[in-house]
């Protein structure tokens, strides 16, 4: 998740902050798909869990969670994602 730096910069394992306060929008989703993973979930639906992550870093995110055997049911804007499903719904909008 690349996540390391956070324990230095929030003042170490023991110091205890607000993660709404202190953690950008690109973060919170790196600490969320980490928390996915570590649950190594049968299925998991993601909504735009990657809008405000890297695409270097979300390829990873994905990678791993697919050779977990993790089932990816994603709901995004980002053509990069195709590569990590079997089947693309696209909504027109017409």
């Amino acid at each position: 998740m690349r996540l390391s730096y956070l324990v230095k910069r929030e003042g170490g394992w023991d110091n205890e902050n607000d993660w709404n306060d202190v953690l950008s929008g690109g973060e919170k989703q790196r600490m969320a798909m980490g928390r996915l993973i570590y649950h190594k979930p049968k299925y998991a639906i993601l909504d735009e869990c990657t809008s405000a992550v890297s695409i270097d870093v979300e390829g990873i995110l994905y990678t791993h969670m697919k050779e977990q055997g993790i089932t990816l049911i994603t709901v995004s804007h980002r053509d990069t994602l195709w590569k990590f499903h079997d089947y693309l719904l696209m909504f027109k909008g017409d």
